[in-house]
């Protein structure tokens, strides 16, 4: 082949997933240009990634699995992407966050802070801010975090959008983050996202007591096969589960919570108030 570039897998990850690109092409028989009519890109393109000219992105590694038949496997190029790009989070968020770009219902509950999926990018900007200045992490990985959300909220727009039910602990409301007018975008945010017709919202206030029965943090998917995924996040560690016998008490423990929650009517009530400043 004329003007074949080798290849170095080991010579960094952006290199590994070309080399493997290249590999799972050359395995079909196909050309550059046969594998770009069929992800919706030109043969310049797919040289560029398969030689580490060109970084792939989220959207470039979805249409290789599409035309390499991958979706739904363990080793996705999906996968490799988010490893690459997001090699700060905690482990099982880049895989999580696979299954949740083609989730049916995503259930969230949080405790302190808005749910990353309804914050808007101030709110996001500020504790990202807040995080460097803690020396907790740098600039750059700052910088990811606010741009991975961003992806993450954009993959919920599609044709059949999934259903979105989440319920926070008050103290995600009452806590002030960015001053009063990062807060009062935000709040204006939860209050349009709880008008939409795919979204439940409730606010599980302080006096449940100890009916409250999560105290981290919960994401629990429904996948298209009706199978369960929850992810479980602490402080340093994330945790990713798809065991029946580990999810189940978690989604029972979820219903628990939304039955003693307020009604989203009075969730919404709850939220204009704290952001008219009324007790």
């Amino acid at each position: 082949m004329v003007n074949r570039k080798e290849l170095n897998p080991e010579s960094s990850p952006e290199a590994a997933f070309g080399a493997r690109l290249r590999s799972s092409r050359e395995l079909r028989n196909w050309t550059q240009d046969e594998l770009a009519e069929r992800m919706g890109y030109t043969g310049r393109h797919i040289s560029g990634v398969e030689t580490g000219r060109k970084p792939p992105t989220r959207r470039f590694s979805i249409s290789a699995d599409v035309a390499l038949g991958l979706e739904g496997t363990a080793d996705t190029f999906e996968r490799a992407w988010s490893e690459i790009r997001h090699g700060s989070l905690l482990e099982g968020f880049p895989e999580y966050v696979g299954y949740e770009s083609r989730a049916a219902e995503i259930r969230v509950y949080e405790v302190g802070i808005i749910p990353g999926l309804l914050q808007t990018s101030g709110y996001a900007q500020v504790l990202a801010e807040s995080a460097i200045q803690r020396g907790a992490i740098t600039a750059e990985q700052a910088r990811e975090r606010v741009e991975f959300l961003a992806e993450r909220q954009a993959a919920l727009v599609r044709t059949k959008p999934p259903m979105v039910l989440v319920v926070m602990d008050e103290s995600c409301i009452r806590r002030p983050v960015g001053g009063h007018e990062v807060m009062d975008a935000q709040l204006d945010r939860l209050v349009a996202f709880a008008a939409l017709p795919n979204t439940v919202l409730h606010i599980a206030p302080y006096d449940i007591g100890e009916r409250r029965t999560l105290d981290r943090p919960v994401n629990l998917l429904t996948l298209p096969d009706c199978s369960v995924v929850s992810y479980v996040e602490s402080q340093t560690q994330g945790h990713l589960e798809r065991e029946t016998t580990s999810v189940r008490p978690l989604m029972t423990a979820y219903h628990q919570l939304q039955a003693v929650s307020l009604a989203q009517a009075a969730s919404v009530d709850m939220i204009n108030e704290v952001r008219k400043g009324t007790p």
